[in-house]
């Protein structure tokens, strides 16, 4: 099946953090199969940006490895053509040096569009912004992207939109979520509003619940250090979690325009049922993993990993979360993700009502209520659980089988990583897949309380062992509801 590839406008895209992580596995990767599918112009250029003492050429060098480690069709003849659109300026970021010599850069092009790649900490994304004001390189072409986290809390968001948006109008701000870059996660929109048969059964009336869970089956690593100063609440629901809430709960949009899209967003944030002192105990359970296993081996615990015997971070977190409007009133929301858990896994899954009344007779079985499975990672896909007869002869024998969509099978091509599609989309001035400026604060809005409430308790987060799907407490968040968590799909 051909893919259309569209091409984008003439850029350059300066990438601050070029010899890190993200840049290493995703950014360049992702460039490189944009060029490889003839998106890019031919006069597209890759400035990378960092403190390292390189030249363009050693630079060149260092993407030239990142490509062969993580680039598994890699074209050797494509790939000299791409590495000659890199240049490479050093800029130490905390003192400002280098930033006029990428003023010199970019002034050889007067005309194009410039990105700024924020890929490093947050804690470096004002001043980034603030001197690339005082240099004058910002025009009515320029993007900001960001990575998340946009702040640790609500007032520290304000203050980082507010400094990045004394230099970036707001429709020159891309808050990056690679989630919502996903195929999947797009294919959630078609599935509700391109089929007549989803969307009239999108509703309380016909949903009994919803569970979305990001499961990682790796502890903190190398990241242990920033992870304690965050915790699973704030690294993955403020945004993760809560933009895959958004897309499931909406109403739907007027039109694919960026702000119809992300007003529907900010409609359900702000919709979301205050959770504070009052009922965290109730609808909130928060976990730390201790020393067990993997399918690697024994792994130790996060306070071995951390250096550190004492640690109040949450390593997991499960929640019941409600939207109090008409569409979804009494349906819960079951939101969880951990480190350390029995596999690595994102999915949403849409639990419907079970039907009203059986005509078949008990010999046939049990009748389970459908279900859809929305399949993020590892393996991209769309599942429905449906009832049928048993083939054979002998009587009416019922038993449930998944419709199965596999986007690697269903379309026999490459599926891209959610960075391709966010950086072309950053170049389009596409912002349909970002964060607006309300949205960061309407999640913090309902996060910050959570977080309150914790910091007020005396209660330490409960154990797990690593390798399982996180504390007891979680099992019976959901069992008290008579309900379960879906984790026969999750295999």
């Amino acid at each position: 099946m051909a893919v259309r590839v569209i091409e984008v406008a003439e850029f350059d895209l300066v990438v601050f953090g070029a010899s890190g992580d993200l840049a290493h596995r995703k950014l360049l990767p992702a460039l490189y199969h944009r060029d490889a599918d003839g998106q890019m112009p031919d006069d597209a250029r890759i400035i990378a940006s960092a403190r390292r003492d390189y030249s363009d050429d050693d630079y060149r060098d260092y993407a030239r490895k990142a490509l062969k480690e993580h680039v598994s069709d890699l074209d050797d003849a494509h790939l000299e053509k791409f590495l000659k659109r890199i240049r490479y300026v050093k800029i130490d970021i905390g003192t400002g040096e280098g930033f006029e010599d990428l003023k010199t850069v970019l002034e050889e092009r007067e005309d194009v569009i410039r990105a700024f790649y924020l890929a490093v900490g947050p804690d470096l994304f004002g001043t980034i912004c603030e001197n690339l004001g005082k240099i004058s390189v910002v025009n009515t072409h320029s993007r900001v992207v960001m990575e998340k986290p946009i702040g640790k809390d609500g007032a520290s968001a304000k203050a980082l939109n507010a400094t990045v948006g004394a230099v970036f109008n707001e429709d020159q701000i891309f808050r990056i979520d690679h989630y919502l870059g996903k195929e999947t996660v797009q294919n959630l929109m078609a599935l509700r509003f391109a089929n007549a048969l989803f969307e009239p059964l999108w509703n309380a009336a016909h949903i009994d619940h919803v569970q979305i869970t990001v499961a990682e089956s790796l502890g903190t690593g190398g990241r242990a250090g920033y992870y304690d100063t965050a915790g699973a609440l704030r690294d993955m629901v403020q945004n993760h979690i809560l933009q895959l809430l958004c897309l499931v709960a909406m109403e739907p949009p007027e039109s694919m325009n960026a702000d119809s899209v992300r007003d529907e967003k900010l409609k359900v944030l702000k919709a979301l049922a205050p959770i504070g002192e009052h009922n965290t105990d109730k609808l909130t359970v928060r976990g730390q993993y201790r020393a067990g296993a993997s399918a690697g081996g024994a792994v130790p615990g996060y306070l071995e990993e951390l250096g550190n015997d004492q640690s109040g971070t949450e390593t997991f977190v499960a929640l019941k979360a409600e939207i109090a409007n008409w569409r979804w009133a009494g349906v819960p929301f079951y939101l969880r993700t951990g480190k350390r858990l029995a596999q690595r896994v994102s999915e949403i899954v849409v639990q419907f009502r079970p039907i009203p009344h059986s005509i078949f007779d008990e010999e046939a079985g049990a009748i389970t209520a459908n279900r859809l499975i929305i399949r993020l990672q590892p393996d991209e896909g769309v599942q429905m659980k449906v009832m049928i007869k048993d083939p054979g002869p002998g009587g009416m024998r019922l038993r449930q089988v998944p419709l199965d969509m596999s986007f690697a099978e269903a379309f026999k091509v490459r599926n891209p990583d959610a960075y391709e599609r966010l950086i072309m989309d950053v170049i389009r001035g596409n912002q349909t897949l970002f964060m607006r400026r309300d949205e960061v604060d309407a999640a913090w809005a309902w996060i910050d309380p959570i977080q309150a409430a914790w910091a007020a308790s005396k209660e330490t987060p409960k154990g797990y062992t690593a390798g399982t799907w996180g504390p007891s407490a979680s099992i019976a968040l959901v069992e008290r509801d008579g309900r379960t968590w879906a984790e026969d799909e999750l295999v």
